[in-house]
């Protein structure tokens, strides 16, 4: 399956309970995003309270819509309290390697980084989330670029 080969097999919550990457949405309409950011990250920090609104908002009118974040923190203690105020899942803060995989197969140069891909098939919508975020909010949905 597409997610589990980026992921892995589990993602975290922000309360440290377990998720099954299988479980992720598989609909053809489905957008995952992946949030490439850090606590000690200052554009980072800004963002990721309006990218909360807008997933609240998307996931409060039934669209299809996860994120993953990946964290760039410096030690677990930071990406602990860093996800407790997010409302999505998280990559587990030991799974460096594949953070490092997810860096290099989507070009992540700087955070904070949003990517979409397509949550059935894994295919990149947009490396350009933040942007499409910022400038549409709920209303992009589903960005298609």
């Amino acid at each position: 399956m597409a997610l589990e080969a980026l992921f892995g097999p589990v993602l975290e919550k922000s309360d440290k309970s377990e998720v099954k990457t299988s479980e992720l949405s598989k609909s053809g309409d489905g957008v995952l995003g992946i949030y490439f950011s850090a606590h000690w990250c200052p554009p980072c920090r800004g963002f990721t309270p309006q990218l909360a609104e807008v997933y609240n908002k998307l996931k409060a009118d039934g669209k299809d819509f996860e994120i993953v974040f990946v964290s760039s923190d410096r030690d677990p203690a930071a990406f602990a309290e860093y996800h407790s105020g997010m409302p999505w899942l998280a990559l587990p803060y030991a799974n460096r390697d594949k953070k490092q995989e997810l860096s290099d197969k989507y070009g992540v140069r700087g955070i904070p980084t949003l990517v979409l891909i397509n949550a059935a098939t894994g295919e990149t919508i947009s490396k350009e989330g933040r942007q499409l975020i910022s400038k549409d909010g709920a209303a992009g949905f589903p960005y298609k670029g």
